[in-house]
């Protein structure tokens, strides 16, 4: 908006330049929606805890402590999060970007679709909350559709195409399997944050951390010097999902200034789908789509847990870990909840720095 309305005034005033920056507006919606969550999360909370009695159900099966340490605590924070994500990136991006309409339409989509999931379960006070068919098959058809509208915007030559990391001359042309492949990346992420989001902390930081890492690949994707210079593909208009990734890093750490242990809220399925599916967009539209599976590594991980768990009890009646997520696996080991995040978000820095690596090594 503020793109819209400052920059035409540029000519006549020179200190509104400074609007046609990526990095500035990058860097103005990054404080935008951090000042948004500091204001309106206390707000928030206390409505949420008003209106959830018993705040969000514990799954029975889960570990033992959890039914002492987080009954009671609110759940749906992710509309905090959705509400500083979608005000900061209306406010400092080029709404005239095809791009930034398909990474807000998917968050904000898979959103409503956590939304209804997270409302099931605190009206019904049952953890369970949509069946898990009809919550994919959705998410497949929003997907789909946001596919679709990415391959209008994208150039010519790399519609359909999936880039190699570290290789620099290395494509392989999907063609229309592409589309399976996008809902496939978009849907994987959003669950493979959801499996993540089990304890205080876990799986905002790391998100911030890959919004943070594609923020960067978006703005060097964007710009025709730095991508021919590092020798990724170019894709024009990609730069402006900066902004994007800078609301997302804002409204991530906004959001865990009150998921800090103790959490005072949980983000639920409203925040975890959301997220996830936002980064799965970004990857797609800048054609970086492995690379989140390196920078994700973590989410990965989580997910590879639960079907190798899955996998291994119907087939031979026992169970690989002492239980799926794996970040649960080590809670039933002894260790400290915090011990857990701590270590998974060094990993997920690790991670991050290895996939930046794949834009210079090539």
């Amino acid at each position: 908006m503020l793109f819209h309305i400052l920059v035409p005034l540029a000519d006549q005033f020179g200190a509104l330049n400074v609007f046609r920056y990526l990095t500035f507006r990058t860097g103005g919606a990054v404080i935008t929606a951090l000042v948004i969550s500091f204001l309106f999360g206390p707000v928030l909370i206390e409505m949420l805890k008003s209106r959830q009695k018993g705040g969000q159900p514990i799954r029975a099966d889960g570990p033992e402590s959890h039914l002492l340490t987080k009954q009671g605590t609110p759940t749906m924070g992710g509309v905090l999060i959705l509400l500083a994500l979608g005000l900061a990136t209306l406010l400092w991006a080029d709404l005239g970007n095809g791009f930034v309409w398909a990474a807000l339409g998917v968050t904000l989509a898979f959103g409503t679709i956590g939304f209804l999931d997270d409302y099931m379960k605190v009206s019904k006070r049952d953890s369970r909350g949509l069946p898990g068919k009809l919550k994919l098959l959705m998410q497949v058809v929003i997907a789909a559709i946001a596919t679709f509208w990415i391959m209008r915007h994208l150039p010519v030559d790399m519609v359909t195409t999936l880039t190699i990391p570290f290789f620099k001359n290395l494509i392989l042309d999907l063609g229309w399997m592409f589309v399976v492949f996008a809902v496939f990346v978009m849907v994987g992420a959003s669950n493979a944050v959801n499996l993540t989001d089990g304890l205080d902390g876990l799986a905002i930081v790391p998100v911030m951390i890959a919004a943070a890492v594609f923020a960067f690949i978006a703005y060097l994707s964007g710009h025709s010097v730095f991508a021919n210079y590092l020798q990724i593909h170019h894709i024009a208009g990609a730069g402006e999902l900066a902004v994007f990734c800078g609301a997302l890093v804002g409204a991530a750490l906004g959001f865990l200034w009150f998921n800090a242990p103790p959490a005072k809220v949980f983000m639920g399925d409203t925040g975890s789908l959301a997220l996830g599916g936002a980064l799965g967009a970004v990857s797609v539209i800048t054609k970086h789509e492995l690379v989140l599976a390196i920078v994700g590594g973590l989410f990965v991980l989580e997910t590879v847990s639960v079907v190798v768990q899955v996998v291994s009890f119907k087939l031979t009646g026992k169970r690989v870990f002492a239980m799926a997520p794996l970040h649960h696996h080590f809670e039933k080991k002894g260790w400290a909840e915090s011990t857990i995040v701590i270590r998974f978000w060094i990993i997920a820095m690790i991670l991050a720095l290895a996939g930046l690596s794949t834009l210079k090594l090539r």
